[in-house]
């Protein structure tokens, strides 16, 4: 059975006074995870005001996003599957098709949205997956056909691709492009302190009363903080694990997080948490490093984190050790005393 727990538990309180709440935060269900968002300091009217922003757009890109129900993603990948060529699409698609794809190049292909035809395959293009391993020609078939992000083609607003086999997958990105969306909505409407977590994907804006944001990474194989981490102004967090979205068969479990080159669930890894510096495109980073960092190969991850400008990072093994970045080993305060750590230059 797999556990619907967030990659990240979210140590945040309401807390109110008789007039006006010191901290306001809604929740919602988007992009098949849960979602909080949290503004500090504000007063009650515009606190829930840029809440309200924040979800519609949160609701506005999910349906915009998503990879199995009508979507405008769905329409482009019929439209490739079809061998169209000069497929119109909006600008804002074009943008986070070709910072994805950026982020693909860099990451060696192994963060590869591209692959929505061997998601789909795994069952994981359904909020509720039945436990089945797809059959191994099938796989071989997928793989083969070598779907990439740079297989895309574009002129203006406009995709062609060269391999039809192209099926977009944006479930490793979308929560990231997210985060910074709800930054902007915040900050242009003059909000300046805020906490926003989109299933373990978080980003800090500003601080709570004085004291930074804080948060607790999630133990994989405990319903516990493994440790929590002071977020400061702009820095986001995202978190991938094998203990979200996952089935067991034979007592052997098989996660969401694909590695292209087999076609198969990545193994040997429980969970990977990156920490990234407040810029442009922060979250979108946050959310899509992760993937790479949790496929890679143990003797490569730390090289393909530079690759991404990634030096906070940690990844916890198979055999429950967590190694981590000396950068992210000074800003963590560890809460679990069952893991043992390796620090890295």
């Amino acid at each position: 059975m797999r556990r619907l727990t967030a990659a990240l538990v979210l140590l945040v309180f309401l807390t109110a006074c008789s007039k006006t709440p010191t901290l306001v935060q809604r929740e919602a269900f988007v992009f098949g995870t849960r979602v909080e968002v949290s503004v500090w300091g504000e007063s009650a009217d515009k606190a829930k005001r840029a809440l309200a922003a924040v979800l519609a757009e949160f609701d506005r890109l999910h349906r915009m996003l998503h990879a199995w129900q009508p979507s405008e993603l769905t329409a482009l990948n019929a439209a490739i599957a079809r061998g169209e060529r000069d497929i119109a699409v909006s600008p804002e698609l074009t943008f986070i098709l070709r910072d994805a794809a950026g982020i693909a190049a860099r990451s060696d292909q192994l963060f590869n949205p591209a692959i929505g035809r061997l998601v789909a395959l795994w069952g994981f293009h359904s909020d509720e997956f039945k436990p089945a391993v797809p059959d191994a020609a099938a796989i071989e078939t997928a793989v083969k056909a070598a779907p990439r992000m740079s297989d895309l083609a574009f002129a203006g607003d406009r995709i062609t691709s060269r391999n039809r086999a192209v099926q977009l997958d944006l479930g490793g990105y979308a929560k990231g492009y997210a985060l910074d969306r709800a930054a902007a909505l915040l900050r242009d409407m003059g909000v300046k302190n805020a906490l926003v977590n989109i299933g373990g994907n978080v980003m800090a804006l500003g601080d709570k009363g004085g004291r930074p944001w804080r948060v607790g990474i999630q133990h994989p194989r405990a319903a516990a903080p493994l440790a929590t981490l002071e977020l400061r102004d702009g820095e986001a967090i995202g978190t991938s694990g094998d203990y979200q979205r996952y089935f067991e068969v034979d007592g052997k479990r098989y996660c969401h997080l694909l590695d292209p080159a087999s076609g198969r669930p990545a193994e040997g890894v429980r969970a990977v948490t990156v920490l990234i510096a407040p810029q442009a495109g922060g979250g979108a980073l946050s959310d899509a490093a992760s993937k790479p960092l949790f496929v890679a190969a143990p003797e490569a991850w730390r090289g393909l984190a530079r690759t991404l400008g990634v030096s906070h990072a940690l990844r916890i093994d198979g055999a429950g050790v967590m190694h981590v970045t000396a950068a992210l080993r000074d800003r963590l305060t560890m809460l679990a005393s069952d893991v043992r750590i390796e620090t890295l230059p």
